[in-house]
């Protein structure tokens, strides 16, 4: 141990190592405070650590949570304007036809097959946003490329992996087809009557999807922020409500456009049950020839998809938004 050097507040002690190299004293508070700070450092690192593993845990299950939610939503107010577009897009009729064939089903019928898409959008978009969130940070912090490039990859592979919630989108088809009305009556059976025709059966219509999914999510995410950027500023949760709807609504709508001729190519291959497997292109060319080669035949219904893809994307990026800074 040491020998005190004299009766001071300060603390000086000379350490024995040090008397045969000359006499070196040491500030104990000096030492003490060395030591307590070496301590905070290390807590704080730890500390930091297990604060940094927790928010990024939530934070992903919240992106999740929210795109659930906001599926949800968006089905249950726009699910009979779809079922109308639906069969606008499968047969090539006008809004008034598909409207009256509707009313002939009965008001019994208006919400038959909302049990797929209800569970397939709420999976979808929960994929589609908290797969999204994870993919771009691994991405962001694994890859040298542009931030552009690397969220674009990552809204790429998060809406091909969506593309696995396939035979939800096939079972709605069928259900929202008059003509398989006899054949079942809800999703269970829809699902045994595919079984019978083999596991592939369920990914009839897969092409049109994964061109449409992939694409899509690169420009819903992409063009956002740099669209609501452009909107007036907000300043409160109901102006940041509006925004995000208009925001969500302009691009759903524009990409529902864009995008609308490959669902209506989805909604023929799906629309069969058993038989040969068309090619994508084949069915386009049957469709295209169908519709006398004219390109506004093969938008018939875009109009009505526009003003709903505006209304339910609005939903959905205002509901996202709005649980996402509740939580």
């Amino acid at each position: 141990m040491g020998t005190r050097a004299g009766p001071s507040s300060s603390c000086r002690w000379l350490l024995p190592a040090d008397l045969g190299q000359g006499r070196r004293e040491v500030n104990c508070e000096e030492r003490t405070s060395s030591m307590m700070d070496s301590k905070d450092l290390v807590l704080n690192k730890s500390t930091a650590d297990q604060v940094g593993h927790r928010i990024v845990k939530v934070s992903s299950g919240k992106h999740y949570f929210c795109g659930y939610c906001a599926a949800i939503t968006n089905v249950a107010v726009t699910f009979p304007v779809q079922k109308v577009l639906f069969r606008q897009q499968l047969y090539g009729v006008r809004t008034r036809d598909a409207v009256r064939q509707l009313q002939k089903d009965g008001l019994r019928n208006l919400y038959r097959g909302i049990l797929p898409p209800l569970m397939q959008k709420s999976t979808t978009l929960a994929i589609m946003f908290g797969l999204y969130e994870d993919l771009s940070s691994v991405l962001l912090r694994h890859m040298s490329a542009p931030e552009i490039l690397t969220r674009s990859l990552a809204a790429v592979l998060a809406g091909t992996t969506e593309a696995v919630l396939t035979p939800f989108e096939r079972v709605q088809t069928l259900l929202q087809d008059y003509k398989h009305h006899d054949k079942f009556t809800n999703t269970y059976q829809a699902f045994r009557v595919l079984r019978d025709h083999g596991a592939r059966e369920y990914y009839r219509g897969l092409v049109p999807i994964l061109l449409r999914n992939g694409p899509s999510n690169a420009l819903f995410f992409g063009l956002r922020g740099p669209i609501k950027q452009c909107l007036p500023e907000a300043t409160t949760y109901s102006t940041h409500l509006i925004n995000d709807f208009i925001c969500g609504g302009l691009l759903g709508a524009m990409l529902g456009f864009l995008f609308f001729p490959l669902n209506v190519v989805k909604a023929r291959m799906q629309s069969q049950i058993g038989g040969e497997f068309q090619s994508f292109p084949k069915v386009f060319m049957k469709i295209w020839l169908e519709r006398d080669r004219k390109v506004t035949h093969l938008f018939r219904g875009a109009h009505l998809n526009y003003h709903r893809s505006l209304i339910s994307w609005g939903i959905i990026n205002a509901t996202y938004e709005f649980l996402l800074r509740l939580l």
